[in-house]
């Protein structure tokens, strides 16, 4: 019995859709650029930096199209994840600003926005 699945030529050209898509929405500051030539000041200053997230923001969970990487998503929008999701989720959870909850819901690359909270499990028992 076979596990793994079978890709067959139309599901590689709309993965590869999908890749080509998601390298365009990347926002501008995000994009692979040409690395500057020399170790001069342009050199140092090649990737911006993630800045540290206010304390007084709220966390939000971030769910990201299959068959991308939730860190490097969250690295592209100058964010720093409290935690990257692989397994039950595609995904991350980190505290954002109001415009940077706007980018991500505005973005093909994710799939939900949605500001983190208690759950329970219906059922449970401890």
């Amino acid at each position: 019995m076979r596990n793994q699945p079978r890709w067959t030529l139309p599901a590689a050209v709309a993965a590869a859709a999908l890749a080509a898509t998601a390298a365009a929405a990347l926002p501008a500051h995000a994009r692979p650029a040409e690395a500057p030539a020399g170790d001069g000041p342009a050199a140092a200053h090649a990737a911006p930096a993630a800045a540290a997230a206010p304390t007084d923001w709220p966390t939000y969970l971030i769910t990201v199209r299959r068959g991308l990487d939730p860190g490097t998503v969250a690295r592209s929008y100058g964010i720093t994840p409290v935690h990257v999701y692989r397994h039950a989720l595609n995904g991350f959870a980190a505290p954002l600003s109001p415009d940077q909850v706007t980018a991500l819901q505005g973005t093909p690359l994710v799939e939900s926005v949605e500001q983190d909270g208690p759950a329970s499990g219906a059922g449970a028992t401890a």
